[in-house]
């Protein structure tokens, strides 16, 4: 939750919290009353304001304009029932060369009351959910789960993974199943009525009006928090309940948003998981995928393994790292981990891309701060431990690259190595460098 005042708002959500922190099994009778004008401007002024704006057309400044007078009506329909969600204005973004992924663009005032069912949804669920959860929430990120995954396989007796892929996990959430997990914990049926109308708001495609039947829209503030409620029934809670009482070792679970893998000490526990994980999902209207999903042996004999079957040690791929088994110079064995060879391949060609399409519609030392911010943010994420070697590639090939649209700017003087190396003198560019530093060293386990 972002904090943005402290006042009536979070003295209520406080008070929320601390219920079903006290009372696991405690149901919400009254929570939709909490959308009122107070605090739905606390969440107008927590919102990013230069997102692109919704089907309404209107952006953050101009619904800012006349704040309070377009927040009583926004309250006063919420109190008549009469509030509509508007549809989301769908766009797609590259997934890779190939594929795109759809996104929704809600309209401000949807931003604003997604944002106000999350937080109250937040301050009620923040208290049921497991710690092997860590996507789309406070204090927690994908550098954690790293960082667990590796803690697990450094210090417990892990030699399987699983790693299941669901296949397309927003588009198919069951509304019905989603919203009796809901029920557990809210039986307010103002708030109810209000999610589900969320749900049912659809999208404008090209023009046409889609209606969902289906699926959490993604690219929505409240998606993300019904995704986590949605996983933790389906997945984190029957795995920690059920699963674990039924192996014969040790198994753990970390999963960040909907792409998860489980570390497992047997091969017949990773079977049997294997297996439950398709059947649990099948039973909730939703599919392991076939192709990506998958059972390997791993771990600090998985070396020593291959080489007596004559292969090449596994690896497997999460949050766009390719982890591996390697031996630190003392020749133990270490989890080593590199950027995904197609997280790194998309990135070098946005990169390209991007150069070449900017070096001639801006001034050089305009878009230098650009380049300068996207080569930050990439170290940001990728610089991790044992990952020096690829964040490294990623600026020679960067330079290079820059050097290269350079030289093909129009009616521009060329520039040799000579002369770009003394201009990075005085304009340096971010070099790379870990940020992340979570490797443990080597713990003993049997």
């Amino acid at each position: 939750m972002q904090y943005t005042d402290v006042g009536k708002t979070w003295m209520k959500l406080s008070l929320i919290t601390g219920h079903a922190q006290r009372d696991h099994s405690f149901k919400f009778t009254s929570l939709a009353h909490l959308l009122d004008v107070e605090y739905l401007r606390d969440c107008y002024q927590s919102l990013n304001r230069n997102r692109a704006v919704g089907i309404d057309n209107i952006s953050w400044e101009e619904y800012g304009a006349e704040l309070d007078k377009n927040l009583e009506q926004l309250v006063s329909r919420l109190k008549r029932k009469k509030y509509k969600p508007q549809p989301a204005r769908r766009v797609y973004i590259p997934k890779n060369e190939k594929e795109t992924r759809p996104l929704g663009i809600s309209a401000l005032e949807n931003k604003i009351v997604e944002r106000g069912i999350t937080w109250i949804l937040e301050s009620i669920y923040e208290q049921d959910f497991l710690d092997c959860s860590y996507g789309f929430r406070p204090k927690r990120n994908c550098h954690q789960a790293l960082k667990k995954l590796n803690d697990l396989i450094m210090s417990q007796p892990v030699n399987r993974i699983v790693e299941a892929d669901i296949k397309g996990f927003f588009d198919n959430v069951d509304h019905d199943k989603l919203m009796d997990f809901i029920r557990i914990r809210i039986a307010d049926t103002t708030l109810l009525e209000l999610i589900g109308k969320f749900l049912k708001a659809g999208y404008i495609d090209n023009g046409q009006l889609v209606r969902s039947d289906k699926g959490t829209p993604q690219g929505s503030i409240l998606s993300p928090m019904l995704a986590n409620i949605f996983l933790h029934y389906v997945l984190d809670e029957w795995f920690e309940t059920i699963v674990k009482k039924h192996v014969k070792g040790y198994c753990e679970l970390v999963r960040y948003a909907d792409d998860f893998v489980c570390v497992v000490r047997y091969a017949e526990d990773a079977e049997r998981i294997e297996r439950a994980l398709k059947n649990r999902f099948n039973r909730f209207g939703l599919e392991i995928h076939p192709t990506k999903s998958r059972r390997l042996t791993f771990g600090r004999f998985e070396r020593e393994n291959a080489k007596a079957q004559n292969r090449k040690p596994n690896t497997f791929d999460f949050l766009g790292f390719t982890h591996y088994c390697d031996i630190s110079r003392a020749g133990n064995f270490k989890l080593g981990r590199k950027t995904s060879s197609k997280k790194f391949a998309a990135k070098c060609r946005d990169m390209n891309d991007w150069l070449r399409a900017i070096r001639n519609l801006v001034k050089m030392k305009d878009w230098w701060k650009i380049l300068a911010a996207k080569m930050r943010g990439h170290f940001q994420y990728y610089g991790v431990s044992e990952n020096s070697a690829s964040i490294a590639k990623f600026y020679r090939l960067t330079i290079k690259m820059v050097l290269k649209w350079l030289n093909r700017r129009s009616q521009k003087r060329k520039m040799n190595w000579a002369n770009f190396t003394k201009y990075l003198e005085h304009y340096p560019l971010p070099k790379p460098k870990i940020v992340h530093k979570f490797y443990v060293g080597r713990c003993k386990a049997s």
